[in-house]
């Protein structure tokens, strides 16, 4: 290279000394142990009260725990009492869970209670959404504002970022996720230093709170589905297929969720639009059957264990009716989000592929379908393709995935998003 050349080459980035980093070690520790145990309280109080409501309450008054009248009540009345919650709850249990993805700013302390009353009652009473959004946003609040009283020197934005991963990699298991969708956000910012030196403090904090609940609850992710086996050619064409019809069916409830958002919020009161929302709920519950309620991560795991014990026709009927029932939980004002939901959604599709078309592997039609669903749902390329391969563990699968994530991300990519402005228009 030539003195003009070497002049002209760009410097390397300078890594941050240790030094810089090792203040980070306790607080990142610290934020991931609490985050997770707050997700594992509320997720432990909620399944406490949902063994109440679907097993205690309806075997002591001999009517049917999934029956067609029950889950009528059920999803009514929780409908009701969340209703309650967000009306007469200081700050209205947070804003409306509609306008807020993943990361959200710190909310003021006083809304957490109800928030957190809301979503543990949303768990427990069946409506298609999961805890990850409203868990995310109470342990980023109490982590800006604790984090700042009693560690001031440190950056306030730091905060946000060590709840954040670590209330993710609790909710996966995993800190993989969390470093994958924190390098997705820092992809469009500038930096001053290494990557490596960003991920540093929020990997630790995810790492931790992914070690807590393994050692709390030991969650498993992977549904133990039959091996993909040798790499073929079908394979590629399977999982282009399934991802990007995925994606597309994913789009129909983005496109439509503005419109239903829209016909709950002109009724002006929680009162009005949350017991409706249960209400249709319930019906859908009743269309779908019981596998169709709640978050669909246990949902997810039966479905797994006989991909044979449903037909073609089955596994469509889920499909839309959990995805219908995701677009009408998440309009009508039920505190939750959208990512576990969209697992049971793209694994009934994936399934619905195999019964249709017996070649398709079941493995590979649910990593497929999750991706596809993921993507169109979340938006978060990282996360929808770590989750969809997480849930069968084959290297293969990986790579197939990543083929088939470019023409789904194609299709939505640009498109308005599963997320709303505060005037209702839809995210792009």
């Amino acid at each position: 290279m030539t003195h003009d050349a070497a002049r002209q080459a760009p410097a390397s980035v300078p890594a941050a000394p240790a030094r810089a980093l090792l203040p980070l070690i306790v607080p990142a520790l610290v934020v991931g142990v609490a985050a997770s145990l707050l997700y594992l309280t509320v997720s432990s109080l909620a399944e406490r009260l949902q063994e109440v409501l679907w097993n205690g309450l309806p075997a002591s008054l001999g009517i049917g725990r999934y029956s067609v009248l029950w889950m009528l009540v059920v999803l009514t009345s929780t409908g009701v009492l969340v209703g309650l919650v967000v009306w007469k709850a200081p700050g209205h249990a947070g804003p409306d869970p509609a306008t807020i993805g993943l990361s959200a700013p710190p909310m003021r302390l006083a809304l957490l209670p109800g928030l957190l009353v809301a979503t543990a009652l949303m768990l427990a009473g069946g409506p298609s959404l999961g805890p990850e959004n409203p868990i995310i946003a109470t342990n980023v609040a109490l982590a800006f504002c604790l984090g700042r009283r009693l560690a001031p020197r440190l950056p306030g934005g730091l905060w946000g970022e060590l709840a954040e991963a670590a209330t993710i990699g609790a909710l996966f298991g995993t800190p993989v996720a969390a470093a994958l969708v924190i390098s997705e956000a820092l992809a469009g910012q500038p930096l001053e230093g290494r990557l490596w030196d960003h991920l540093f403090a929020p990997l630790t904090a995810a790492a931790t709170g992914a070690t807590t609940t393994a050692l709390v609850s030991r969650p498993a992710f992977d549904l133990r589905l039959p091996p993909l086996g040798p790499l073929s050619a079908s394979h590629v064409l399977v999982a282009l297929v399934t991802a990007s019809a995925a994606a597309l069916l994913g789009m129909a409830a983005v496109h439509a969720f503005p419109y239903v958002h829209g016909a709950f919020s002109r009724l002006g009161h929680p009162m009005l639009a949350l017991p409706l929302g249960g209400l249709a709920l319930g019906l859908l519950g009743a269309l779908g059957g019981h596998l169709t309620l709640f978050k669909g991560l246990d949902e997810v795991a039966e479905l797994a264990k006989n991909p044979e014990g449903w037909s073609a026709g089955q596994f469509a009927t889920m499909t839309v009716v959990k995805l219908a029932a995701l677009v009408v939980a998440a309009s009508c004002g039920f505190r939750g989000g959208r990512i576990f939901p969209a697992v049971f959604i793209g694994s009934a599709f994936g399934l619905f592929a195999h019964a249709l078309v017996p070649a398709v592997p079941p493995a590979l039609g649910v990593s497929a379908g999750v991706l596809g669903m993921l993507l169109a749902v979340t938006r978060q390329g990282w996360l929808s393709l770590f989750t969809a391969a997480v849930l069968v563990a084959s290297p293969t699968i990986l790579a197939l995935l990543c083929i088939a994530s470019l023409p789904a991300w194609l299709l939505v990519t640009g498109r308005p998003q599963m997320q709303l402005r505060e005037d209702g228009t839809a995210v792009r």
